[in-house]
């Protein structure tokens, strides 16, 4: 099982980016897509996630509104649309994959797999 998030880079504040979380090794299905990140001296914390089988999508408040979840199966990729970013935005952004079921999404503890960060820097 492989979880490769990319497309992370600098942007200034009020900028967007989009990431992407390329999963190979499971069925994408079974399965909901989190994104974490971790800022500078802080713990990581859980912002939003996209349940493959229905596309139901939930979010942080810090995310609320700014960011969204989709997905595309047929090239079993995850995505975060992120817009109106914030200096406070910056952090290393992961994505991480959960069996549907009994999970809290915003629990890194109850993921399954996990993927490796990419860098997101607002700045100008």
């Amino acid at each position: 099982v492989q979880l490769q998030a990319s497309g992370g880079g600098l942007v200034q504040p009020g900028g967007s980016l989009r990431l992407s979380c390329e999963v190979s090794g499971l069925t994408l299905g079974d399965f909901a897509i989190a994104w974490f990140r971790q800022a500078p001296g802080k713990e990581r914390e859980g912002i939003a996630c996209i349940t493959i089988s229905d596309g139901s999508t939930a979010y942080t408040e810090s995310a609320k509104g700014r960011f969204t979840a989709s997905e595309d199966n047929a090239k079993n990729t995850v995505y975060l649309q992120m817009n109106s970013l914030k200096p406070e935005d910056t952090a290393v952004y992961y994505c991480a994959a959960a069996l549907q079921g009994d999970y809290d999404p915003w629990e890194s503890d109850d993921m399954d797999y996990w993927g490796g960060g990419t860098l997101v820097t607002v700045s100008s």
